[in-house]
């Protein structure tokens, strides 16, 4: 494929909580996610654009990833994303503005393993066979690709070049609490 290079960043939301009487769009994150967002911003370059699904636990890994960064770059929260199938997650991608290089998609699983799969023509290594495995929360996949707007992203097109789960640390004397959050 032909056009100038371009990048899809595939991250799932962090861990979540599952509190009673809560309806799943509403869930809030876990102590576990609460670390593991931030730990996600400080393991990505700032992207162009994000794309995030409206579900809390999306909306809430994006603004701990996102505050990791000097400036957050511009959001797009999105209905379609929450429990989208790939198919439908390609659409949305697809209508990202031509200028953008670098795209940042926040959502769920498997919508997101199942788009990733799809994607990726060709992995290094076991990469694929990982993904397949488990897309665990917080985790970050890299899809390389080159054409002329994001319209001509297809099945196949991409390259894997990484995945990474990136995993925050306790605070001092075992609290999951980062800096600033109240549990």
């Amino acid at each position: 494929m032909s056009g100038p290079a371009r990048r899809l960043v595939v991250l799932r939301h962090a861990k979540s909580a599952w509190p009673d009487g809560v309806p799943d769009h509403d869930r809030p994150l876990g102590p576990r996610g609460l670390r593991d967002a931030p730990a996600a911003g400080r393991a990505l370059d700032p992207p162009d654009l994000a794309l995030c699904s409206t579900a809390v636990r999306a909306r809430r890994t994006w603004d701990l990833a996102a505050a990791e960064w000097d400036a957050a770059p511009p959001v797009r929260f999105d209905r379609r994303i929450y429990e989208a199938p790939p198919a439908r997650l390609l659409g949305v991608v697809r209508e990202t503005p031509p200028e953008v290089r670098t795209l940042l998609l926040i959502g769920h699983s498997p919508g997101l393993e199942g788009l990733i799969e799809g994607l990726a023509g060709e992995a290094p290594g076991n990469t694929l066979e990982r993904v397949r495995a488990k897309f665990p929360t917080s985790a970050v996949a890299v899809l390389d690709w080159n054409g002329a707007d994001w319209t001509a992203l297809a099945p196949g097109t991409a390259r894997l070049t990484s995945l990474t789960v990136p995993r925050g640390e306790r605070a001092p004397g075992g609290a999951e609490t980062p800096r600033g959050e109240q549990p």
